[in-house]
């Protein structure tokens, strides 16, 4: 007979611990499959009652768990969120045609006959005859078929469709045939909502089930998703609940997500202490990542704004600073040429698409906005300044027993001390 040995409430201690860890991998990961994460399914069904309520109650959020899947139907974002659009790996973000392929792909291998198993090809044909029959212009172009790969490629990400035969990436560059095997009982859960009178997320919200809009609800929503919760933009009752509630806000967001509550004059973040939930690595290695950084900094230097500190031409209780995008090339030109040596060189090369790519980052973290006249970052940008790294002492170098040689060695190329180089949302 075993025994017990850990003290008086470990174990629920323990319970509440893989419940947070349970609920932390479906916000991140809202299809889990017995074939591909075994593991975390494993805790999300042993913990499915619980989750089931807490989801629902404090997010608004429906889950479905079975035997070889769980599936979190989350609440359409709001439509002042982010743009967030899925991007698999170093492949271009989904655009509003790739989305609306994977919409056929769905509809597809929903479609009456088709077996347990299909043929890529088959699987291709039918999404384009559903194509023209919807009057969705799919044309047989090379840009056309890797968006069409991108969305076939999701269902397989999600485990929707499993490739047993060959394989998506032989087919599309060799045309070579492969068989793919699909979940039937996850498939029809993969798109919750009917989606056929639906042309904005207005039109989603629309469709929010009674109690999501509920004011504590929408608000947790807003901060457990979103990088960045502007005050200005909160409706005055969410407004309200931030301010006379939040210790109990911070209760929960801690106690259920394991996320620490930040609130400042200009708005509010849920940020992970653990560095393992956000989707967007910010601060990051990377050219875009050590550019957006590195911009926010030089711009935040040039005009030194003061607390108070609003976008002319707009409300006083709308913070920003403002920088014409001429300022906003200059600086980055600069950078470029400073760290030509440490950044991609397609980027060094290609001026505009460098700042293409480190305004919509900022922008996907809700530090930035564009405007015709300019940039707007957002005061929260400042938190993430870089510390410059001093140089150590003498007495520093002597403690740490630094090297003869390193000593009057020229400064490195390491920007920032490793403390703030942190997974910080």
């Amino acid at each position: 007979m075993s025994v017990d040995n850990r003290p008086p409430g470990s174990t629920a201690q323990h319970e509440a611990a893989e419940r947070r860890l349970a609920a932390r991998t479906l916000l991140a990961c809202p299809v889990l499959t017995s074939h591909q994460q075994p593991d975390e399914l494993a805790v999300v069904r042993r913990h499915s009652a619980a989750l089931r309520s807490s989801f629902a109650k404090l997010l608004g959020y429906h889950l479905i768990v079975e035997t070889s899947f769980a599936r979190l139907v989350k609440t359409p974002p709001s439509p002042d969120s982010p743009l967030r659009p899925v991007q698999r790996g170093d492949s271009p973000p989904f655009t509003p045609q790739t989305y609306a392929l994977f919409s056929l792909a769905c509809a597809a291998l929903l479609t009456p006959g088709i077996g347990e198993w299909l043929l890529i090809s088959s699987l291709v044909e039918q999404v384009r005859a559903d194509a023209a029959s919807a009057d969705v212009d799919l044309r047989d172009t090379p840009s056309e078929n890797r968006r069409l790969v991108q969305a076939v490629g999701l269902l397989i990400d999600w485990g929707v469709l499993t490739e047993t035969d060959g394989s998506l990436s032989a087919w599309s560059e060799r045309r070579e045939e492969g068989v793919l095997q699909i979940h039937r009982p996850l498939l029809p859960h993969v798109l919750p909502r009917p989606l056929r009178n639906v042309a904005s997320l207005a039109d989603l919200a629309d469709q929010l089930p009674s109690g999501a809009s509920e004011p504590r609800r929408s608000l947790r929503r807003r901060l457990v998703e979103n990088p960045l919760v502007k005050r200005e933009e909160l409706p005055e009752d969410e407004r309200d609940v931030l301010s006379r509630e939040r210790s109990e806000l911070t209760r929960l967001l801690e106690e259920h997500f394991g996320l620490a509550l930040e609130v400042r004059a200009e708005g509010a973040l849920a940020y992970d202490t653990e560095g393992t939930l956000s989707d967007v690595a910010y601060p990051g290695p990377g050219t875009v990542r050590q550019a957006a950084l590195l911009l926010t900094d030089a711009l935040t230097d040039l005009a030194r704004p003061t607390a108070g500190h609003h976008v002319p031409g707009t409300a006083a209780d709308v913070p920003g600073l403002l920088t014409p995008w001429d300022t906003v090339r200059g600086e980055l030109d600069g950078l470029a040429s400073r760290y030509a040596r440490a950044w991609a060189g397609a980027y060094i090369a290609d001026p505009a698409r460098l700042q293409k790519e480190v305004v919509a980052l900022l922008e996907s973290m809700s530090l930035a906005r564009s405007l015709p006249e300019g940039l707007v970052l957002h005061p929260a940008a400042a938190r993430y300044r870089p510390e410059p790294q001093a140089q150590p002492t003498r007495a520093a170098r002597r403690l740490a027993d630094t090297p003869p040689d390193s000593v009057g060695a020229p400064p490195s190329d390491v920007l920032f001390t490793e403390s703030f180089l942190r997974e910080a949302l």
